[in-house]
């Protein structure tokens, strides 16, 4: 037992460290995410808005993804917030190609459309298997 807790304490100031920066990059990018599309999905979602969560619970699923392989496979903090902020700007990039797609994609999620808000949660979900398993390779 005191190999466990001499592990424990040799290791948690990395831990601790490394998990703060992955949930700083995440919450980092979420801001940025919530701050470019165009609609505001917290005041949709306090109004009882379920396309716009699902949509808004897509993009924190298709950030932590690609970032618990970076995070896994980090060699440092900093490689892990670079990998951040290039998985925010795919995720973004599938947002924009989505909206493309879909045309006015935030007024659709705005009047609660499910339909688009599943194909673009498929979109972020599936940009962030591909990111996650690029990221660990």
């Amino acid at each position: 037992m005191p190999m466990v807790i001499d592990s424990l304490i040799a290791g948690l100031p990395d831990f601790l460290a490394q998990s703060a920066t992955c949930f700083a990059v995440l919450v980092l990018g979420l801001v940025i995410y919530m701050w470019m599309t165009p609609h505001k999905e917290m005041a949709l979602i306090r109004d009882g808005n379920i396309a716009a969560s699902l949509s808004l619970g897509g993009a924190i699923l298709g950030l932590s993804l690609p970032l618990a392989f970076t995070l896994a496979g980090s060699v440092s903090v900093v490689d892990m917030a670079v990998w951040g902020v290039v998985t925010l700007v795919l995720q973004l990039l599938a947002f924009r190609v989505m909206d493309l797609v879909l045309k006015d994609l935030s007024a659709r999620i705005e009047r609660g459309e499910m339909a688009a808000a599943i194909l673009l949660v498929s979109a972020k979900l599936a940009t962030a298997m591909v990111n996650a398993a690029a990221i660990s390779v």
